[in-house]
């Protein structure tokens, strides 16, 4: 049975085959007691493309995007040097990929798999080390960002600032005559000696100095180059913040070192293919996937990571790097997102608001209403549409079963 491959061009299909695509799940054919699978939907990797995954809470958002993750490590070593994934994990539940899937085995089987751990680093806040510690949690490094590393909008995003404020005003100055590498104490000593009522400084330094307990600051700093290595699937834990705006601020910085050091990198594999001289990719291309995305590229306002996300979403093509989104309200997702998506994955939904939203994006290719065909998916887990902006298709699915342990499912009291 032919399979479907979704993101991908003729150019590429003639060229590829279906080298560089990923198995996510299964066609759903039929309707009603005549519903059963069909062909294998496969996911274009070789190129960028901006995700989108939606769908109520409990209907397998996250199941779904760690499945991308988990057939990202299972590809050939070709295809796989020259891809990494950065998930940025806000509920705590992406590191059970580094455990076999047993509770699912006989399902797995039906579908010709079998449990699997997958190699992924873990990575949480440098100043949480020992909460994790505590807690006996398994992780495998930790990262910092260095306070020069952000710009005055990051303080100001971070800290609950308007630029144009007294507070705004004070943090730019301050940063503007900060030299070399500093600490969040240094920028504090500095507010000090500025000439600014007393009670606005003491106010913005207290401020600052909570920041610096947010445990993600040292004068050291991360390099961007340990998590883009050849294969690597890290996973950045923010769980444990309870503000939203602390993990923007962390997602906007990681964003914007990755897109520094892919255009970096891109800019000399064009001169590497000009003077025809065959290298290894040093800087392999990036997958990043960011689970709750509407709390931190939402429509209604702005956050410290909206600038970078909606730059790469549009630019990120050419560098080469790919995002994916996943959300429960999609009606609160920046409109630019799903307008960008080639590939958007809806998992059940009844919200007029959120299936509004999708309209506005498929009305041109559907033949029925949205509700129509999210109606006729089967009332089971893990069952979806699957639209291919490049082909201009829909595709009912049945999401294969992970291979690796499903952290997310919620706790039962009995």
């Amino acid at each position: 049975m032919p399979e479907i491959i979704i993101g991908r061009d003729w150019d590429d299909l003639k060229k590829y085959g279906n080298k560089g695509t990923i198995p996510i799940g299964k066609n759903i054919v039929g309707t009603g007691v005549e519903t059963h699978l069909a062909s294998e939907i496969r996911v274009d990797v070789l190129r960028p493309h901006v995700t989108v995954i939606v769908g109520k809470r409990g209907s397998g958002k996250s199941y779904t995007s760690q499945i991308f993750a988990e057939e990202i490590c299972k590809l050939p070593d070709d295809v796989r040097k020259n891809l990494s994934v950065v998930s940025i994990d806000t509920q705590g539940i992406f590191w059970s990929m580094k455990h076999p899937n047993n509770k699912q085995r006989d399902l797995l089987y039906e579908w010709g798999l079998k449990p699997q751990k997958f190699d992924v680093f873990e990575y949480v806040p440098v100043g949480q080390k020992d909460k994790f510690d505590e807690m006996e949690v398994e992780y495998d490094n930790t990262f910092s960002f260095k306070p020069s590393e952000l710009t005055v909008a990051d303080w100001c995003y971070a800290l609950g600032f308007k630029e144009i404020d007294l507070e705004g005003i004070l943090m730019s100055k301050v940063i503007n005559k900060m030299e070399g590498e500093y600490s969040v104490s240094d920028m504090a000593a500095k507010i000090r000696e500025e000439d600014y009522d007393n009670n606005l400084k003491l106010k913005v330094e207290n401020i600052l100095l909570s920041a610096d307990k947010w445990g993600i600051f040292s004068e050291e700093g991360t390099n961007i180059y340990e998590f883009l290595k050849p294969g690597k699937v890290v996973i950045f834990d923010v769980s444990l913040f309870s503000s939203d705006d602390v993990k923007a601020l962390i997602i906007g910085l990681l964003m914007k070192k990755i897109y520094e050091a892919r255009v970096i990198a891109r800019r000399q594999e064009e001169l590497a293919a000009m003077e025809e001289e065959k290298k290894e990719r040093e800087v392999p291309l990036c997958w990043i996937i960011i689970d709750e995305a509407h709390n931190f590229i939402p429509s209604y306002t702005q956050t410290a990571s909206s600038e970078i996300i909606l730059t790469v979403i549009k630019q990120g093509r050419q560098p080469g790097i790919s995002q994916l989104f996943i959300t429960q309200m999609p009606d609160k997702l920046h409109p630019d997102v799903l307008a960008q998506a080639d590939v958007v994955i809806a998992h059940r939904l009844t919200s007029n608001r959120d299936i509004n939203a999708l309209k506005a994006i498929m009305q041109t290719y559907m033949l029925y209403s949205i509700e129509k065909y999210l109606d006729d998916l089967p009332k089971l887990k893990g069952t979806a549409l699957i639209m291919d902006d490049n082909s201009e298709r829909l595709y009912k699915m049945r999401v294969r079963p992970r291979q690796s342990w499903h952290g997310g499912e919620s706790p039962v009291a009995l």
